[in-house]
């Protein structure tokens, strides 16, 4: 990988050492910060541990600056978990760049579909933007769309208790999962479908999106957890 400019010499070596020692191991960045109440931190725990399972070799970062290195368009994968916060243009610009030559991108709730509500670029790559969770933390069911794809290969609907997600979403999205609002806590939105898990292309990259997990223990939940694998692996190149 090449070693920005701004990049200290210390920072530059673990680039150059997964380059050089670890250079048939697929590459992964995770990038946590933002609102607590998301628990970026023990998330980022849970999916460092997952990825590596899988093979990947794993950095994490508690810095959007990290996006604005060029290198980061050598990764497989890059997971952010940063919900809210604000994201300066030439990181938005870079980490958008990166994935549309090729970087997969894959991420849950709001650490990936409420991060950096004021980057449209990255909105657009993402697919959706949460904005709304009427009833806060609720009982309600996820029904699967595509049982034939491999990320929900077995998986059948399942009943999930969190934040039901309201989204904006992308109409090219490839939808894997969706819920239904029953209207009891917005009575307008009453029968609206709407898309839980999805995947798309954004250039060469591979997109992976879930709503589910608002705080880390969810990743207990069998369901959860296995889409969400399956999903980051699918969006790694």
């Amino acid at each position: 990988m090449t070693k920005s400019a701004g990049r200290t010499a210390a920072e530059g070596s673990f680039w150059q050492y997964n380059q050089l020692t670890e250079k048939n191991m697929r590459q992964a960045l995770i990038v946590w910060g933002g609102w607590a109440g998301h628990e970026p931190e023990e998330g980022a725990r849970v999916v460092k541990a997952m990825l590596e399972e899988e093979g990947f070799g794993v950095r994490v970062e508690t810095t959007t600056e990290i996006f604005a290195d060029p290198a980061i368009a050598d990764l497989s994968l890059i997971v952010p978990i940063y919900t809210m916060a604000k994201l300066a243009k030439n990181e938005e610009l870079n980490l958008t760049k990166a994935v549309e030559g090729g970087v997969g991108l894959g991420g849950y709730h709001g650490g990936m579909c409420d991060a950096f509500r004021e980057a449209t670029e990255y909105q657009f790559m993402c697919g959706g933007q949460w904005v709304a969770h009427p009833g806060n933390i609720i009982d309600y069911r996820v029904d699967i769309t595509r049982r034939d794809d491999p990320i929900m290969n077995g998986i059948d609907d399942f009943s999930y208790r969190s934040e039901q997600y309201y989204m904006h979403v992308d109409p090219s999205n490839e939808v894997l999962a969706t819920t239904t609002f029953s209207g009891e806590h917005a009575s307008w939105i009453e029968a609206v479908v709407m898309p839980v898990v999805w995947k798309r292309r954004h250039g060469k990259g591979r997109v992976f999106y879930s709503a589910l997990g608002h705080v880390a223990k969810e990743f207990a939940v069998p369901q959860m957890r296995t889409i969400f694998r399956r999903g980051l692996v699918w969006a790694a190149r």
